[in-house]
């Protein structure tokens, strides 16, 4: 119950502070990111263009950067935000859309790993698989499986890129250098409208904004997330239409005394 109480308290930070939570992101689900990060109770940002992310940067609670829909001079505008972000010590957390689905994407994720201290990366089996040097098979930007055990690759990759992973999926794993967290909060009609993933990440931008410990941070924005999707899902049943809208209001709605008894967080190394 002690992580449990700690990410009930993150979440009234996130709360109280409103912290602004800016994006270089997915278009395709950049409606949804931000109404995800207002039903957080943090505030949004989406400025790509390069001459203003440092500036917005300076401004930020988290930088989220997503590869969802990259071209090269998004990846430069990431960078640019990214030294930023390092040099004011804003955290960054990456969502590597695709990995794997073409060379661009693997090319532009492994870029900005190398460039850049990224505290949290955020990514389904497949991704993150890839992304850690593992097997793995993406077809588009869905993933269809990853290798191996997956608390043993959550480690290795925390190990290879000196960061959090956080790997999401039925159960989520949550790995950094010196331990690993289960968060089995959740519900499948998750996997059944487009943008999940990306509005997790967000969440766990949110999260990374007031808690220091970025493992602990990761495993409460998606126990907080998993459980806003599982009460959306008794609301609305097999709809996703409804489930979407659901899902919005769920988060919105959800206390940290909710967090606090129903988060399913568990270390296991």
């Amino acid at each position: 119950m002690e992580l449990n109480k700690t990410v009930s308290e993150d979440l009234q930070k996130i709360r109280d502070q409103k912290p602004l939570l800016h994006h270089i992101t997915n278009m395709v689900v950049m409606n949804e990111t931000a109404n995800a990060t207002l039903c957080l109770g943090a505030l949004p940002v989406m400025a790509h263009a390069d001459d203003e992310v440092e500036e917005m940067v300076a401004y930020a609670g988290a930088l989220v950067l997503n590869i969802g829909t990259l071209y090269p001079q998004l990846i430069k505008s990431m960078i640019r935000a990214g030294r930023q972000a390092n040099d004011l010590g804003v955290p960054v957390i990456l969502d590597p859309v695709g990995v794997g689905a073409t060379k661009l994407r693997t090319d532009s994720a492994k870029e900005i790993l190398r460039e850049l201290s990224v505290d949290i990366v955020r990514g389904n089996a497949a991704e993150v698989s890839i992304l850690g040097g593992f097997e793995g098979e993406i077809k588009g930007v869905e993933s269809m499986g990853g290798s191996g055990d997956l608390i043993n690759v959550s480690k290795e990759f925390a190990k290879i890129h000196d960061c959090t992973v956080a790997i999401t999926g039925e159960v989520d794993i949550v790995s950094d250098q010196s331990k690993t967290l289960k968060v089995s909060n959740g519900d499948e009609m998750l996997s059944k409208i487009t943008g999940t993933g990306c509005m997790a990440t967000t969440i766990i931008g949110g999260f990374a904004s007031v808690q220091e410990d970025k493992s602990l941070a990761a495993a409460g924005a998606l126990a907080m997330f998993g459980l806003a999707g599982e009460l959306a899902a008794a609301d609305t049943g097999n709809r996703p239409g409804s489930f979407h809208v659901a899902l919005y209001d769920r988060i919105s709605m959800i206390q940290p005394g909710d967090l606090k008894d129903n988060a399913k967080i568990e270390i296991v190394s």
